[in-house]
């Protein structure tokens, strides 16, 4: 075997190890994607003039680098009002249910850069149904670098994360300024952010939510994280309450206390039991 092949070899091996690890710290699946992996962490580790080799055993020795290693290996590509008739069907059907509550506590479960839970709150508003005063989101994600773009509130002029986004809406609820926009008070204070990783338990740290968006974020995950994460989920859910999924993710016959609930463009899950 030659010096190439072996260090070859070596990266390789690396590679599988920090995929494992990976896995298990967050449940973010890349072990049948090395290549991809691979490419990812390339920028992070030239630029600290480390080899994937010795990329591990620095991961080992400075906790702190799991935030920059999860930024580089997680999509954080949204925009508001992304899958609109989940929000429509928010609106249209549950709030009224809830509408004598005195508060309606909503988890937006791997935020991003926020645009899902302000989108949350101008839906809510639009409605009139329900004073926004009475709702307080939950905005939570492992990326400690977007939940601070999010709590920031500010979108640059030519984000994508607009693409939905009609100039009336901007206008009512964005200050427009030479940059950019950003969101108005009344919406950010009905947004808590925190960092937070789903495959913990967050009882006694959340309070028990009414509706519970995690949309696109299965599909980076493998069964038993998926048995994991769900259950998380499920343990903040109130009887009754609403759980949200993406449009390519489905748990239909795998969770009992769940049933499928069919709209005319979405569907969407309730746990079991009446809403107190």
């Amino acid at each position: 075997m030659t010096i190439g092949t072996s260090v070859a070899l070596e990266s390789v091996l690396s590679v599988n190890l920090l995929a494992e690890a990976i896995h298990e710290h967050c449940g973010i699946d890349y072990r049948d994607n090395l290549h991809s992996l691979h490419v990812k962490l390339s920028m992070r580790v030239k630029a600290l003039g480390l080899s994937i080799c010795q990329y591990l055993d620095y991961l080992e020795r400075n906790p702190a680098e799991w935030d920059d290693l999860i930024e580089a290996i997680t999509i954080n590509e949204t925009y508001f009002f992304r899958e609109e008739s989940q929000l429509e069907e928010l609106v249209r059907v549950m709030l009224p249910v809830l509408e004598n509550r005195q508060e309606i506590r909503i988890w937006s479960a791997a935020c991003s850069t926020g645009e899902e839970p302000y989108s949350l709150a101008m839906a809510i508003m639009e409605s009139g149904l329900v004073p926004l005063s009475r709702i307080q989101i939950y905005a939570t994600d492992i990326n400690k670098k977007v939940l601070s773009m999010a709590e920031r509130g500010f979108y640059p002029r030519q984000s994508m994360c607009f693409r939905r986004t009609s100039d009336r809406m901007k206008a009512k609820y964005f200050d427009e300024t030479v940059n950019g926009f950003q969101i108005k008070e009344q919406i950010r204070e009905r947004v808590r952010f925190m960092h937070w990783n789903l495959l913990q338990d967050a009882t006694g740290v959340l309070p028990k939510m009414d509706f519970i968006f995690c949309r696109n974020v299965l599909i980076y995950f493998d069964e038993a994280m998926i048995q994991k994460v769900i259950t998380n989920l499920s343990n903040q859910l109130v009887k009754g309450g609403y759980l949200f999924l993406g449009h390519a993710e489905t748990i239909s016959g795998r969770f009992p206390e769940f049933r499928t609930v069919n709209a005319s463009s979405t569907f969407y899950y309730q746990k079991e039991g009446r809403m107190a």
